[in-house]
């Protein structure tokens, strides 16, 4: 049984994550050095666990623009910082990484953290691993399964024999270090495709939603689709856990969220579309008003509205887990280090006590 189950009656676990792009900023545009990034992401995570959050994430990129491509080396010295904050991917490309070298990491990091060590397994926005690693797109599908069945194998086995299609096989391989867990809690990442959350409820691991906008209600059908699955695979309710993730930034008034995150949002989203190869035009502030309205899923206010936001949410999806990125667009860390505060403090307090009222109802 996962902490988060055992949790579950305390409400929801709420945290953040962190992508650790290197984007010029507005401004003065210029970018800050991936050392600067590394350590401004440490101590963040020292913040949210000093202040009571549950789970701290670090996504994995391959990629100039981005200091964190060795997630676990960073979640290794995250875990001497820190005490009992979570620690988890966001998200580990489980097709172009080999399964073994994996486990081997995160039974390491989960040994060095006391038993604080996760994994949210998907795709990711870009594709340069595969490659980076030598790996066909092409063979996506085969990969993640192949994979994941093995790294569960691992998880499960101190020794273990297999064969697949994509590396050697193993005979009798001593998997080591074995876990303080008694296995890695592994989640699968979801972007919206109904496969994805599909496959997550056939393999009854958690699924990690991001809905990084628009409104929430439009992936009601990929949580249910998602249960529904899992259920009709033989797993209980309570383990498919679902866990949603998205964009924020939280000040003392709404209007003075808006006023400072604006700049580096707009910043932010047209430095990802140039990456992706999108065109169009900057964010104006009117789009932006419209995409952090209170119906929306862009937590952009003060402690109340993203109370009201994470509870409309919760209404929709009955989740287990919420993380929240604060760093986008080369927003300086004393503003990201002040919306920790406010989360932790004003919110996180609020939202746990009203899920956990909620926690005995049944799940729609």
């Amino acid at each position: 049984m996962s902490n988060s189950i055992q949790k579950e009656h305390q409400g929801i676990e709420i945290g953040i994550y962190t992508l650790g792009d290197l984007v010029p900023g507005p401004y003065h545009r210029e970018t800050i050095s991936s050392r600067q990034r590394l350590q401004e992401m440490i101590e963040a995570a020292k913040l949210a666990d000093e202040a009571g959050l549950d789970i701290f994430g670090v996504g994995e990129h391959h990629r100039l623009d981005y200091a964190a491509s060795a997630t676990s080396v960073i979640l290794a010295a995250i875990a001497q910082a820190t005490k009992q904050i979570k620690l988890t991917s966001a998200t580990t490309v489980l097709t172009t990484t080999d399964p073994v070298r994996l486990f081997e990491e995160y039974a390491t990091l989960d040994l060095l953290s006391n038993g604080r060590a996760e994994i949210i397994a998907g795709r990711g926005a870009f594709l340069e691993s595969f490659p980076l690693f030598g790996y066909d797109l092409n063979d996506y599908d085969e990969l993640f399964m192949e994979n994941f069945e093995l790294f569960q194998q691992l998880n499960q086995q101190e020794r273990v024999s297999w064969q697949g299609k994509f590396r050697p096989p193993l005979q009798e391989a001593e998997i080591a270090p074995r876990p303080v867990q008694q296995q890695i809690p592994m989640w699968i990442g979801s972007g919206g495709s109904l496969i994805s959350a599909e496959r997550a409820g056939k393999l009854g691991t958690g699924m990690a939603l991001a809905i990084l906008g628009g409104a929430p209600n439009r992936f009601q059908a990929l949580v249910e689709a998602y249960r529904e699955t899992g259920l009709a695979a033989g797993y209980k309710l309570s383990e498919l856990q679902v866990a949603i993730t998205g964009h924020g930034y939280i000040s003392t008034t709404i209007q003075q969220a808006k006023d400072e995150y604006y700049p580096y949002y707009a910043n932010y989203r047209q430095y990802v579309d140039q990456q992706l190869g999108r065109s169009g035009s900057s964010l104006s502030r009117e789009d932006f008003e419209q995409m952090s309205s209170p119906e929306t899923a862009l937590f952009v206010g003060d402690p109340q509205l993203i109370i009201d936001k994470m509870m409309h949410q919760y209404e929709l999806f009955g989740h287990q887990r919420f993380m929240l990125q604060l760093d986008v667009g080369g927003i300086p860390f004393s503003k990201v280090a002040r919306s920790i505060e406010l989360l932790a403090t004003r919110v996180a307090p609020v939202v746990r006590q009203e899920t956990s009222k909620a926690a005995t109802k049944p799940i729609v």
